[in-house]
């Protein structure tokens, strides 16, 4: 029979799934010396945020199978020590998604009818109707930046106070805008139209201070801002500034730049609703993660795929050992693919050469899909979860194989607004490569830092680029240059030592003669 720890308090529903058929022990509150002892002929652990697995712990764990967080975050887990020794890493990314759906909501509704503030002056003796005259959720617009799953969920319960609804999702396709109801939008448009935006996106370099003083005055004046996503997605300086003048009318927030937020300027103000990082702090929610966390638990325990699984390899030992020198390749290739794409995908062709013929490739299909989300998607993505998460976003995967007589690969999408198709092969070493954009033929690795730039080709084009980088202090490690293609186009792909900053590439595109310039960062999904 299976050993479980049951750790850090996690909701009692969770035991009463697995002592059906485990021992299960549970330990609110444990030290590390009690851990390493308990651990020795442990078989799965639930946990919370406070004890730590680390690689000493997991030295000690002689029989490990599967360690499940009850949440989301697994800051707490070293998943690289528990990957090296084949400790399967679950955690619960959906019995939270209604709380903060609801938390938006809320904050959405106590900002429009300054119930905080009524509340408070009730507290205080008065009885003041007149101050706290709010306003109607019916008949406004919303403006939704981000609609996965929370962001969908919100729109589904704004709609039913009457508001229309709006939104901002590159990476959504217009039928499933349509399924849900919410016209899609470009960011400005959004800007301009909302009377309430709302934040549910991930934090990357592109939506890292999204909502700054620039895009403010892109906003309708007395706009109300709702963030219980990403504090980092907010300039907080900028908001304050707007707050104070009335460029923005209020901001409910439960995410901050920096946590606890402390004394900072805007918990001063009148016109804010502030909450500490509730988002997911409801009963049902703590329920909800315990029960779900359970659930992949017992199915990591029975040998089953677990779709929450942040380090599975659902693959024999020995396929593993034949297919694993092509994850970097296939893993570049997705990304490098939905970074050219840039638009709402709707299909992913792979196909793969003849040399593949005997090899089970669903795997390696499997990790050139968690190249392609990793470059959209917020939550954690691996080769167990990402069918899932692509089938979520109406991204249809297609698998073929051909009789060409190499080691190659094709990645081919197929986006709202055409097609993009990435090859590459391994070389002698293994190393990863790319052997062709489009229809350039062009030979690069697909590492650090890169810079595509199709441009006319005429002289001194590279001269020119290379001046303005340059200046920049950026090294260029490498360049390629593509054949001519018939259209007397080439693509160079440039190696620096660092990303260029907005002012640098503006300049890159404003070269005459150059068509574009993408800036990925391969580092992000290729291993060492």
């Amino acid at each position: 029979m299976n050993k479980i720890l049951v750790l850090d308090g996690v909701s009692e529903l969770a035991t009463k799934i697995l002592e059906k058929d485990c021992k299960v022990i549970a330990i609110p509150k444990i030290s590390e010396e009690e851990l390493l002892k308990a651990v020795v002929d442990t078989d799965a652990i639930i946990l919370r945020s406070a004890t730590k697995i680390t690689e000493k712990v997991l030295e000690h764990a002689n029989r490990l199978k599967v360690i499940g967080r009850a949440g989301v975050g697994v800051d707490n887990i070293d998943i690289k020590a528990a990957t090296k020794k084949g400790v399967i890493v679950v955690n619960a990314p959906n019995g939270n998604t209604n709380a903060a759906t609801e938390h938006t909501m809320a904050l959405m509704l106590s900002l429009a009818r300054m119930i905080p503030n009524a509340h408070a002056s009730i507290k205080n003796g008065l009885w003041d109707r007149k101050s706290f005259v709010g306003i109607e959720l019916k008949d406004k617009t919303l403006g939704v930046l981000g609609l996965g799953r929370i962001g969908a969920g919100v729109a589904a319960r704004a709609q039913a106070f009457g508001m229309k609804v709006i939104g901002y999702d590159p990476y959504l396709s217009h039928e499933r805008a349509e399924q849900i109801q919410v016209k899609k939008c470009e960011l400005d448009e959004v800007f301009a139209n909302a009377d309430f935006i709302t934040l549910h996106l991930p934090l990357t370099d592109e939506t890292k201070e999204m909502i700054n003083e620039k895009s403010i005055t892109k906003m309708k004046k007395g706009v109300r801002i709702i963030n219980a996503a990403r504090g980092e997605c907010i300039n907080i300086d900028d908001l304050t500034k707007a707050l104070k003048d009335g460029r923005v009318a209020g901001a409910a927030l439960d995410v901050f730049p920096n946590e606890p937020l402390g004394n900072h300027e805007i918990t001063t103000l009148d016109n804010v609703v502030l909450t500490p990082h509730l988002g997911a702090s409801t009963i049902e929610a703590q329920e909800g993660v315990a029960v779900d966390v359970a659930i992949a638990i017992k199915d990591a325990l029975n040998g089953e795929l677990v779709a929450s699984a942040l380090n599975a390899v659902p693959v024999s030992p020995e396929m593993l050992n034949k297919i694993k020198p092509y994850f970097n390749l296939v893993k570049a290739l997705g990304f490098i693919a939905c970074e050219v794409s840039n638009s709402a995908i709707k299909q992913v062709y792979i196909e793969y050469s003849n040399m593949f013929k005997e090899l089970d490739t669903r795997a390696l299909s499997q990790v050139m899909l968690t190249g392609l989300l990793n470059s959209i998607l917020q939550e954690k993505v691996n080769m167990v979860n990402a069918p899932v998460l692509a089938q979520s976003r109406g991204i249809s995967l297609i698998e073929q194989k051909s009789d060409e007589v190499n080691n190659q690969i094709k990645v081919k999408i197929v986006s709202e607004l055409g097609e993009h198709e990435i090859k590459g092969a391994l070389m002698s070493d293994k190393s990863a490569y790319v052997s062709g954009i489009d229809d350039y033929e062009i030979k690069f690795e697909p590492t650090g830092v890169l810079l595509l730039v199709p441009h006319d080709n005429v002289p001194g084009m590279i001269g020119q680029i290379g001046t303005i980088l340059g200046v920049a202090g950026i090294n260029i490690l490498s360049m390629q240059v593509s054949k001519t293609h018939v259209s007397g186009e080439n693509i160079m792909a440039i190696s620096v030592n660092k990303k260029p900053l907005k002012n640098d590439y503006k300049k890159l595109c404003e070269l005459a003669g150059v068509h574009g310039v993408k800036i990925i960062d391969c580092s992000e999904i290729c291993d060492d």
